[in-house]
């Protein structure tokens, strides 16, 4: 799989209702999965909320999303991301470690409970980026 560069939205308890629009719109697979499916959840009532959503569409295009639990700050119209993700660890890791320089640091890059390495940063722009390697095993 090559690296992907796409935006990443977040949503308040909306992110399913969201990326099915998108699906009726840009076509394609989605793909949903829960705070409840990874035993992340701190409030039950959002258990079936959407830790992560992917959209794939026929023509290429990628579009995630994310639920933001209760208990962190969301500010709609800041509510995007840019998301690089891929196999290639020495490629993201790279992109990471020029990213990081002057950025905040919201999370480390290190093992995520889905099994990959992620982390998470604001540039020195103010930009929001995530960065996920897949299947690693740092």
């Amino acid at each position: 799989m090559p690296t992907r560069l796409n935006p990443y939205l977040n949503f308040r308890g909306q992110a399913r209702e969201a990326l099915e629009f998108y699906q009726h719109v840009l076509g394609g697979e989605l793909t949903l999965s829960t705070f409840g499916e990874f035993g992340a959840v701190a409030d039950p009532s959002e258990k079936d909320q959407i830790m992560h959503g992917q959209l794939d569409s026929p023509s290429g295009l990628t579009l995630m999303s994310s639920d933001t639990p209760a208990s962190m700050a969301l500010s709609v119209g800041d509510n995007i991301s840019v998301s690089l993700s891929g196999e290639d660890e020495a490629e993201l890791r790279g992109y990471w470690d020029k990213l990081v320089v002057g950025a905040k640091q919201t999370m480390g890059l290190e093992k995520a409970p889905w099994g990959d390495t992620f982390g998470m940063l604001t540039d020195k722009f103010g930009i929001s980026w995530l960065v996920n390697i897949t299947g690693t095993h740092s």
